[in-house]
């Protein structure tokens, strides 16, 4: 994982609907990058849900919500359509930007190891410095959480 404040890994990556969305794009607002396993998981499901029902909130804080895992961008769009999600979702099929920012992990399940996404958010800055890290998160009151702490830098 990365540490607060150091300067954020640029990155590009397609977003649901196919086009390229680069970290830069967003310089001068503070960008919310959450990663997450798979789309269409309870887990997943309602913090994109959670994200979403404070989206207009985190707009009124300068700020965007980006969520990244390995799934397609056809995946994207098919959850953002049957949830009527309001975040931007990037597509890391090949995991470059998950490994990037520490996110792809060794995991364990039923005594059995593979490599997968550890549910984790980074706050980043308008100048691009990372000034928060939540890893390991628990859904319940997670984008709240993320909410407060925005709200705290204003």
């Amino acid at each position: 994982m990365l540490a607060k404040g150091t300067q954020a890994p640029e990155f590009c990556l397609p977003n649901q609907s196919n086009e390229k969305v680069c970290l830069q794009d967003y310089k001068g607002k503070w960008v919310v990058l959450y990663f997450y396993p798979k789309d269409n998981t309870s887990g997943c499901t309602q913090e994109a849900i959670d994200f979403t029902e404070f989206i207009d909130e985190f707009e009124q804080l300068d700020s965007i919500v980006l969520g990244v895992s390995p799934d397609s961008v056809k995946s994207h769009q098919n959850f953002i359509s049957k949830h009527d999600l309001k975040v931007v979702l990037l597509s890391d099929p090949d995991h470059s930007v998950l490994q990037q920012y520490g996110v792809w992990q060794k995991k364990t399940m039923y005594g059995r190891e593979y490599m997968g996404v550890v549910r984790s958010t980074y706050l980043i800055d308008p100048d691009g410095v990372i000034r928060d890290v939540w890893e390991k998160v628990k859904v319940n009151g997670h984008a709240d959480a993320v909410k407060c702490q925005l709200q705290d830098y204003h």
